[in-house]
């Protein structure tokens, strides 16, 4: 039987899971969560099927070691790639990110005209195309890969005047397109979301993943009657983060947008998973 009381486990290539983790500590504050950012081997996007695979199984590995009780793959490439084959291999509750933002955008567009941007690796798998098109057949999902977003938001370019014109670059296509619901396809880009909707304009609604993931987390855990229903905790006890390379720097950027100030995040080998 699932202890109730176990941690959430939530992985990602890098700091972009934060977001996820952000919307977790924010919607369901009593639950503990594990983090790991595979700041070693970071950005997923470009990397093949098999590699991204590969990694998520030995970071899902980890995580049992934790004995968490759930795990959230809050990294779009690795829902892509990843998720249906790790889900048939783990005996805990595992969701994506991918499903729940395709789900919003899918019953909310008016016109149908839905744009993704994303890195490589999820916008070539078509994996928001195809389940926004199994709730609405009608929906013209555009793809548009966006790869220098990513390293834009790890350097901390958050407000920067050249985040600005790669980010018009990008969606000048997409604006031109005439689509009214944006899916920001990458857990990282919700940190430049003013940027992102400031380009677009007021029309066009932007569908931020890591918020809705957090939402079907909650719906799932008080299905399966798993929510904590115990007081949080302070610091380690509540919030531990681990990553696979540059610990000072994780912690750095993490305490910029986490307002619950995170005290460690200490490195592991995840090679030995």
């Amino acid at each position: 039987m699932i202890n109730k009381y176990a941690p959430i486990g939530v992985f990602d290539s890098g700091v972009g899971g934060l977001t996820v983790a952000r919307e977790i500590m924010r919607q369901i504050p009593n639950e503990k969560i594990i983090y790991f950012g595979d700041t070693a081997r970071l950005p997923y996007g470009s990397k093949s099927k098999e590699t991204v695979t590969r990694y998520s199984r030995q970071i899902v590995r980890f995580l049992q070691a934790q004995e968490v009780k759930a795990i959230v793959t809050a990294c779009n490439t690795a829902s892509a790639y990843a998720l249906d084959e790790i889900e048939k291999e783990t005996d805990i509750p595992i969701i994506g990110v991918v499903k729940p933002g395709a789900k919003v955008a899918a019953e909310t567009t008016a016109n149908g005209k839905i744009g993704v941007i994303g890195t490589e690796g999820t916008i070539a798998s078509s994996i928001y195309s195809r389940y926004i098109k199994e709730i609405n057949k009608e929906a013209w999902v555009i793809g548009k890969a966006c790869p220098l977003f990513v390293p834009l938001v790890e350097e901390g370019l958050l407000k920067d005047p050249v985040t600005d014109e790669i980010a018009k670059r990008y969606l000048t296509e997409l604006i031109d397109i005439g689509i009214d619901t944006l899916i920001l396809g990458c857990t990282h880009y919700p940190l430049i979301r003013s940027t992102i909707g400031k380009i677009m304009g007021e029309s066009v609604r932007l569908v931020n993943p890591a918020y809705e993931t957090a939402r079907e987390l909650k719906e799932l855990l008080a299905a399966e009657d798993m929510l904590n229903d115990r007081e949080a905790e302070l610091g380690d006890n509540q919030y531990r983060f681990y990553v696979s390379d540059a610990a000072e720097k994780f912690k750095h950027f993490a305490n910029s947008i986490i307002k619950y100030g995170i005290l460690s995040a200490k490195i592991i080998n995840i090679e030995e998973y």
